[in-house]
């Protein structure tokens, strides 16, 4: 090996452990093992935050948006987990598909009618143990005037003091499907899917 090829090979590691150094003083105390995470009261990051829906069109693509603007409140107890509790609001006007014209005829009254049902509302108040070391919330959405029952599954991605926000904060990644027609959105059915893939990435900071 010659020895520009071991000074860029030692500069690579040295980069490395620089890199390793200032995560550690960033996010002091970073842990991915539920039950080393903090309990208590929980805000949701909306800066940190992504609300995704995935719909067949046409049987050729997902179609793919998301919703910009979301609150959500978390209690959270690693050691007593049926004890978690989630309340997420998500508002409907926000829809955002990448394209303004089309977002609005989505707020709208054939779809989710955000002038007369602003919200959909998440609660989850039970949860139960899945494979991988995963977790189901079981709850309902209320969407549309209509309440239904939905399960989320949930990955807790770790914990850790945040040193920029000043907040101890814990994040995950979880997933759910929905029937739109079980909500009344029933429009072009065959045409766009039924199934509505929801994708959620989100961070809490506490409180």
């Amino acid at each position: 090996m010659s020895r520009l090829a071991i000074m860029k090979w030692v500069w690579a590691i040295s980069a490395l452990l620089l890199l390793s150094a200032c995560a550690q003083l960033v996010r002091p105390g970073y842990s991915t093992e539920r039950v080393a995470l903090k309990p208590g009261s929980y805000t949701l990051d909306p800066a940190h935050t992504a609300v995704l829906f995935k719909v067949d069109h046409f049987g050729l693509s997902k179609y793919i948006g998301r919703f910009n603007h979301v609150e959500a409140s978390l209690e959270f107890d690693p050691d007593n987990l049926e004890n978690t509790q989630l309340h997420a609001i998500v508002y409907t006007s926000s829809i955002d598909v990448g394209d303004a014209d089309f977002s609005k005829t989505l707020s709208g009254s054939d779809w989710f009618n955000s002038s007369e049902h602003p919200q959909a509302v998440l609660t989850a108040d039970s949860v139960q143990f899945a494979e991988g070391g995963n977790v189901v919330f079981a709850g309902s959405l209320a969407m549309l005037g209509v309440q239904q029952a939905v399960d989320i599954n949930v990955q807790f991605n770790g914990g850790a003091d945040n040193r920029l926000t000043g907040y101890y904060t814990i994040g995950f990644s979880a997933a759910a499907v929905i029937r739109r027609s079980q909500f009344g959105m029933d429009k072009h059915l065959g045409l766009v899917g039924d199934e509505v893939e929801l994708e959620i990435h989100a961070e809490f900071q506490k409180r």
